[in-house]
């Protein structure tokens, strides 16, 4: 059985896992206890999240997760084969969402509502933010084109970028525009999409009347 650890970009793990048809079994995890978390801990000393296990296999950061799972239980209708035309496109958006999207974001979020006070909105934020409207131009462009960013079919990049953009939405550090809207309507309809929804909004339930978990 596959564990997934955490939520939060955990969530672009259990959306793959959905989408593939995978059983899994998903562990929330308290970041803001997790020094007391000693199972938790003992998987990943390093206290962070997502984490998948598989077996005796260990994996983190949730890109990683998503081409290991797709190489070893994967289906090709979600990644692209390195002879596709389209591999290239698949490859650069898959790690842009995190690297140029969800990374700039998160120092967003972080910048101007976790921070104390006097210490938001500094430069480090603007850049981070311009950062990932940067990169979100490059987004759109794409989209311009096609449905889905590798082309014409839904696949694990799409996935990656979709949970970023999904991130600032959600945290009002981002509007998105017509494309972006249009195109988030197409992925988010997906039934795989629903379910990890579901998946970890029963979790969330389960683990609040569960505080010893």
């Amino acid at each position: 059985m596959l564990t997934v650890y955490g939520e939060g970009r955990g969530f672009r793990v259990v959306w793959l896992l959905e989408e593939l048809g995978l059983a899994y079994r998903l562990r929330p995890v308290d970041l803001l206890a997790v020094d007391n978390d000693r199972d938790f801990l003992a998987i990943n000393p390093a206290g962070f999240i997502p984490v998948l296990q598989d077996g005796e296999t260990i994996m983190v950061e949730s890109i990683a997760i998503l081409q290991y799972l797709l190489a070893r239980h994967g289906s090709a209708s979600l990644a692209v084969a390195p002879d596709d035309p389209a591999f290239a496109s698949y490859l650069q958006f898959l790690h842009l969402g995190e690297a140029g999207l969800a990374g700039p974001m998160n120092a967003v979020i972080v910048g101007r509502q976790l921070a104390p006070a006097a210490e938001r909105d500094v430069r480090v934020t603007g850049w981070a933010l311009e950062t990932f409207e940067s990169r979100l131009g490059f987004v759109i462009r794409r989209l311009a084109d096609c449905p889905y960013l590798a082309g014409d079919r839904f696949t694990a990049a799409d996935i990656s970028v979709s949970y970023a953009l999904l991130l600032g939405l959600r945290t009002g550090n981002y509007v998105p525009g017509s494309v972006e809207r249009d195109y988030l309507a197409r992925t988010t309809a997906r039934p795989g999409y629903i379910r990890a929804m579901e998946s970890c909004q029963a979790t969330k339930a389960w683990a609040a009347r569960s505080p010893g978990l």
